[in-house]
């Protein structure tokens, strides 16, 4: 009867439950803000993790736009049966420059994590116009408007300046070489040896014209998934470092 007593007493004054809830929601946000504060601490640091080329964030930023990891995650369980399937079990320093990650949390096409070198630049441009042509049970969409689709290289190193703003390791030499680098990585026969030292573990794409498509893009991204990391080297150990 006493418990009843206090609970009405609370419910009954505005002024007391209004304090009480305050004091419950304060409670409950410094609980899920403040570990963010030492998030840092806990991302292993693992050799061969890069930020994006700018030609990779254009592609990443089309992969977003077009919603693609609402079918396919970035994301390797360590479940036997996953590794078998997909590879090495995901780490979270591959996803330490990703502003927002792409674990995702459905999988009506395959994880995407460990595409990168498994099929060809061709292969990848052919799934993208026309996905039943190489995968007859594809539900995907057709993205054959990509391709027509130039990027805006100008305004890359804006981006890249606002990234850096916000944590992400871009030099002076990085941001002034934007425009340049997003042409460099997709022209085989072309000079990439600046590109390749400003981002080691680069893959170089195929593109005709002058100007990188959006279909340029998205390849060189796919492209990328899962090839920075040796993970033949990377130990529990290191992982607890």
């Amino acid at each position: 009867m006493s418990l009843f007593l206090k609970h009405k007493k609370i419910e009954t004054n505005l002024v007391l439950m209004a304090v009480l809830t305050l004091i419950t929601v304060s409670i409950g946000g410094l609980v899920q803000i403040v570990p963010l504060f030492t998030i840092e601490t806990t991302i292993e640091r693992v050799e061969g993790v890069r930020p994006f080329t700018p030609l990779e964030l254009a592609g990443r930023n089309i992969y977003v736009r077009e919603g693609c990891y609402t079918c396919h995650s970035q994301q390797i369980r360590p479940f036997r049966d996953e590794i078998e399937r997909y590879g090495h079990y995901s780490l979270a320093a591959e996803s330490m420059y990703d502003k927002p990650f792409q674990w995702g949390s459905k999988r009506t096409g395959p994880d995407l994590a460990r595409v990168g070198g498994k099929y060809s630049d061709a292969w990848h441009v052919a799934h993208l116009i026309d996905p039943r042509a190489v995968v007859p049970e594809s539900i995907m969409p057709a993205y054959a408007f990509l391709a027509g689709k130039r990027l805006d290289v100008a305004g890359m190193a804006d981006h890249l300046r606002t990234l850096r703003a916000l944590g992400v390791p871009y030099s002076d030499d990085m941001i002034a070489n934007a425009a340049t680098d997003m042409v460099a990585q997709r022209t085989v026969d072309g000079d990439a040896a600046g590109l390749q030292a400003r981002y080691p573990k680069v893959p170089l794409v195929a593109g005709d014209g002058p100007v990188p498509t959006e279909m340029d893009a998205l390849v060189a991204y796919l492209q990328m998934l899962g090839t920075l990391v040796n993970f033949s080297a990377v130990t529990p150990q290191q992982l607890k470092q």
